[in-house]
């Protein structure tokens, strides 16, 4: 078969990474893609916005199964425009993606559905909002309502942070249109996983597990970004919680989309906090997650469309994972999340490790020399029986590395080992 894989990130990378070891699919296209996933995937220069022509290009191509990447494309409504056309597509319609589109439309629902979350109220002018925060004191969560490109997060630890970040949002229009509404939410306290499932209406295929690092710097300091690095499995979050977690949460949430006449076709993820009450909802997101996609996707031994084809067939397929680790640490722009250079030149060692593969995102060949395109540049996985073997060898990878005018995290996965082996340390460059 023909995968059309739509977007250009590191995320992307790894489906079309994925697609392609696979024996059913004899070719993988990816629209617009990127000089990095040219090695897994003929791109054409074709952007995530332009649905006419990627209706086109899917019936000129023959494709057979179309899968969307990014958020923006799914709450525009691409998913929606390819069935019309009676393309097969895995991907949730406009109103189904505004579990991600909208964090009122998802607090609401879960509210609705009695799905386990923090409490919150939403706002959408500064002085009630100021005077909600007062009232409930810090830490408290604040979000930009809409799509903030995994930005729009402030975890305030102090009354002061929470008001600075009303006003750079709801004032000063820090977001755009995605900030005329904010929701303030309880801080919740535990250790936070990743859970997703490929899913179609009722019929839900639970992945394995990931942990995500939102913060830019090394013991979670700094702002929130769209992640630094993540690793699976979470060898200290009890398989037990998981499995209440699937039941409680995600095919709970599965029911009450269909209830609401917004049945959901796609990746659904769980962004969750293993609270002393039991797993909670962070927040709802309607594809694969980015950095969680590059850790997961490797343990995956079912070819990634076989398990997509029997979940749209309503299959709840029986999926095989390898029991190794993966990790993935991010390296991003100087300056990242905020404002940063591009065209840095990026060493070309970090493409080449053995235990892992690299997965390009914001990249650029120029004339033979790799450079950088964006803010978080690319993502540097090892694979390895346990934990400690995988974070060594990443980061021997990047300590050997020339890194001028880019960072990384040096302590992606170190909770988890210290959690047993209080002793274990990482290695890497110190932000």
């Amino acid at each position: 078969m023909k995968v059309l894989v739509i977007g250009k990130g590191g995320r992307e990378h790894a489906l079309c990474w994925s697609f392609a070891k696979s024996p059913n699919v004899k070719e993988v296209i990816c629209a617009p893609g990127s000089d990095g996933i040219r090695s897994v995937a003929r791109c054409v220069p074709i952007e995530e916005t332009e649905h006419e022509a990627i209706v086109h290009l899917v019936k000129d191509e023959l494709i057979d199964l179309v899968v969307i990447g990014p958020e923006a494309p799914l709450v525009a409504g691409l998913a929606d425009e390819l069935k019309e056309e009676g393309i097969r597509v895995f991907g949730p319609s406009k109103q189904a993606a505004q579990i991600e589109g909208s964090k009122e439309f998802a607090k609401d629902l879960m509210e609705k559905y009695e799905i386990p979350t923090g409490a919150y109220r939403v706002f959408d002018s500064l002085t009630p909002a100021i005077e909600y925060v007062k009232e409930q004191g810090a830490p408290i969560v604040v979000k930009a309502d809409g799509l903030a490109a995994g930005k729009g997060v402030v975890v305030a630890m102090s009354e002061e942070e929470a008001v600075t970040a009303l006003e750079q949002i709801l004032d000063e229009k820090q977001f755009g249109e995605a900030g005329a509404r904010v929701v303030i939410e309880e801080f919740l306290e535990g250790e936070e996983c990743s859970l997703m499932a490929f899913m179609n209406g009722e019929t839900v295929v639970p992945m394995v597990v990931a942990q995500d690092h939102k913060r830019a710097f090394d013991g979670d300091r700094g702002p929130n970004t769209g992640g630094m690095g993540a690793y699976s499995p979470v060898p200290h979050i009890s398989k037990e919680a998981i499995k209440q977690a699937e039941q409680t949460i995600v095919r709970k949430m599965a029911r009450a989309l269909k209830q609401e006449n917004c049945s959901f076709t796609g990746i659904l993820y769980a962004g969750l906090m293993m609270t002393s009450d039991g797993p909670k909802v962070i927040e709802f997101n309607a594809r694969f997650g980015d950095p969680e996609a590059q850790v997961v996707l490797p343990r995956l031994i079912t070819p990634l469309d076989e398990v997509i084809f029997s979940v749209l067939k309503h299959e709840e397929i029986d999926v095989e994972w390898c029991e190794e680790t993966v990790i993935g640490v991010v390296l991003a722009s100087d300056g990242y999340p905020g404002s940063y250079d591009t065209r840095v030149p990026i060493d070309s060692s970090v493409f080449k490790q053995q235990s892992g593969p690299f997965f390009h995102a914001g990249t650029r060949e120029l004339d033979g020399e790799w450079m950088t395109n964006g803010g978080r540049v690319g993502i540097v996985t090892g694979m390895d029986r346990s934990l400690e073997q995988a974070q060594k060898s990443v980061y021997t990878v990047l300590q050997d590395a020339q890194t001028d005018g880019l960072f990384y995290r040096s302590d992606i996965g170190s909770r988890a080992i210290s959690a047993s082996s209080p002793s274990a340390s990482s290695e890497g460059k110190k932000q």
